[in-house]
C-alpha cells in the first residue's frame, strides 16, 4: 500500500485560516460577545414565521433560482433580476467572483488591513495578493491602488465601509479610481456594512454599478438584516458576471429557510431602519466617549469601532474579556469592537478606560 497521500493544490500550503469572533466563555464573567459584527436585535417582525414555516419543508431540496428572492431584490433595487446572484453571504459570492476570474498567475488587488477573508479566498483561487496599505488615516488609498493595476490584474475589491476599519471612501475619490482602471478588470465594491453609513458623500454602489459592467456590488443579510447564521448574501452585477456567478455557485447552497426569511427581512424595512437608526446611534455614543476618553479613532460607518493598538493588542483584548466583554483582536495591529447591546458597550468602555488609565 501506497505511504502517500492524494497530491493537493500546492495554492493550500501556508493558506490563513478563517479567524471567527471568539464566543463569550460559558460558566465565566464574560456574558457579551462583540467580536463577529452580528446584529444584537433577533429576527425582523415576521420573519421568524417564514423561517419556521420553511423549516416544516427542509426534506426537499431549495429553489436552485432562488426565483422569490431575485425577484425582491430586483424591485427593490430596481435592476434587471438577470443582475442579481446569490449565494451562501457575501463572502461566499466573493469566492465565486475570483473563481470567475482569477486563478494562477493572476493578481488580485485589496486594501490592508481589510476584510480578513480576502488573502484566504485569493490564495485559494490560486492569484496572488496585492495588498495595498491603507493611508494613515485608516483609509483605502484609491490612487495607490490604481497604481498597482498591471497586465495581471484580474480582480479589485473596495471594501466600503472598510472591515474592520469602519473607514468610508467617499464618490469622487471612487469615481476618480473606477476612470482608472481598465475596463477588463472587475472591482468589487464589498457593501456589507452599507446600511449603517450615514456619510452624503458615500455612494450607493449599486448606482455606481450601472454605467460600469466592471463594477459588481457585494450585500449580504448577515450584519444589520440580522441573518448571520442563515448565510445569504447576494450580488448585483451586469449580466455576463451575474451568469458566471450562477455558474460557480454549488447548486442549492442557500437553503430555503435562509430564502424566506431574506424576503420577509425586505419586506420589514420600516422596523430595520430603527434597528439600524438605534444602532448608529449607540456608535456615536461609543466613539464620542472613546475620544473623550483621549482614543484615536477613525470616524466609522459600520457596527463596530477600531483601536490600532500595535503590540499592546492582545493585552487590551485580554483585559476586555476580565471586565466581561469579547472583541476582536488582529495580533500586532489592533482590535475591533462590534456595536452590541448597550450594557456589552458600556462595559466595553469601562474596560477601555481603565486600560488607558
Amino acid at each position: 500500500m501506497s505511504e502517500t497521500g492524494p497530491r493537493l493544490r500546492a495554492q493550500l500550503d501556508g493558506i490563513p485560516t478563517y479567524k471567527p469572533g471568539r464566543p463569550a466563555p460559558a460558566g465565566g464573567v464574560t456574558t457579551y460577545k462583540l467580536s463577529s459584527n452580528e446584529n444584537p436585535y433577533p429576527p425582523l417582525p415576521g420573519v421568524m414565521e417564514q423561517a419556521t414555516a420553511a423549516a416544516r419543508h427542509f426534506q426537499r431540496y431549495p429553489d436552485l433560482a432562488c426565483t422569490a428572492l431575485t425577484a425582491e431584490l430586483a424591485e427593490r433595487f430596481g435592476v434587471p433580476a438577470s443582475h442579481v446572484a446569490t449565494g451562501t453571504g457575501s463572502v461566499g459570492v466573493a469566492q465565486q467572483l475570483l473563481q470567475a476570474t482569477s486563478g494562477p498567475g493572476d493578481e488580485v488587488i485589496y486594501a490592508w488591513r481589510s476584510f480578513e477573508a480576502y488573502p484566504i479566498i485569493v490564495q485559494i483561487s490560486g492569484a496572488a495578493s496585492v495588498r495595498v496599505p491603507l493611508t494613515p488615516g485608516e483609509f483605502h488609498d484609491l490612487d495607490a491602488m490604481a497604481d498597482a493595476v498591471t497586465e495581471r490584474t484580474r480582480l479589485i475589491f473596495v471594501c466600503n465601509p472598510n472591515n474592520p476599519t469602519g473607514t468610508v471612501a467617499r464618490r469622487a475619490e471612487l469615481e476618480r479610481f473606477l476612470d482608472k482602471v481598465p475596463g477588463d478588470v472587475l472591482v468589487v465594491l464589498d457593501e456589507a456594512y452599507r446600511e449603517f453609513n450615514r456619510d452624503p458623500e458615500v455612494p450607493d454602489g449599486i448606482e455606481i454599478y450601472r454605467d460600469r459592467p466592471n463594477v459588481a456590488v457585494l450585500r449580504t443579510f448577515s450584519k444589520a438584516y440580522g441573518l448571520a447564521g442563515l448565510r445569504i448574501g447576494f450580488a448585483v452585477a451586469h449580466e455576463p458576471v451575474a451568469e458566471a456567478l450562477r455558474k460557480t455557485a454549488v447548486p442549492f447552497g442557500v437553503s430555503q429557510i435562509a430564502q424566506d426569511a431574506a424576503v420577509a427581512s425586505l419586506r420589514s424595512e420600516k422596523e430595520l431602519m430603527v434597528r439600524v437608526d438605534a444602532l448608529v446611534k449607540e456608535r456615536d455614543r461609543v466613539l464620542g466617549r472613546l475620544r473623550e476618553q483621549g482614543w484615536t479613532v477613525p470616524e466609522t460607518h459600520a457596527n463596530f469601532v477600531w483601536l490600532r493598538l500595535g503590540d499592546r493588542t492582545g493585552e487590551f483584548a485580554e483585559a476586555c474579556e476580565r471586565a466581561g466583554v469579547v472583541v476582536r483582536p488582529f495580533a500586532g495591529e489592533g482590535v475591533r469592537v462590534t456595536i452590541g447591546e448597550n450594557e456589552a458597550n458600556d462595559l466595553f468602555l469601562a474596560a477601555a478606560e481603565a486600560f488607558r488609565s
